[in-house]
């Protein structure tokens, strides 16, 4: 009997164990992928690139533009789908900025917003 607890016990605590391991890489993981991709919208942002420069590299990378809403009301359903949690970031940035595009870039989608004049001035960045 104290065989089969002790066996019992050590399979618990290595699944446990394991369990934990692939949680805690998971976690990296998705931090490490969220992390180059804000960052590379970051640089993005500070050349200030206008709003036919964005479109065209990120289409050129394999990035495509998936939504252009001309007004909120355009915009929330795109939010609402593809924002998940960030639904009330996006709609408030666009507040702030006339434009909005949101592009597929592999496992992310980006939100851009760009002022009156085609200029980019800010982003969210949303795992889809």
């Amino acid at each position: 009997m104290k065989r089969l607890a002790a066996i019992a016990g050590s399979l618990a605590l290595t699944l446990l164990a394991c369990y934990a391991a692939f949680r805690l890489g998971s976690w990296g993981f998705d931090a490490r992928r969220f992390a180059q991709h804000e960052g590379r919208l970051q640089r993005l942002l500070a050349k200030a690139p206008r709003l036919e420069q964005v479109v065209q590299g990120l289409e050129d990378e394999g990035s495509p533009l998936i939504a252009a809403p001309s007004s909120e009301q355009e915009l929330r359903p795109v939010a609402l789908h593809l924002g998940k949690n960030k639904t009330g970031e996006i709609l408030e940035k666009a507040r702030a900025w006339p434009k909005t595009r949101a592009f597929s870039a592999g496992d992310m989608v980006y939100f851009l917003y760009f002022d009156a004049e085609g200029v980019m001035r800010d982003f969210t960045c949303v795992s889809k």
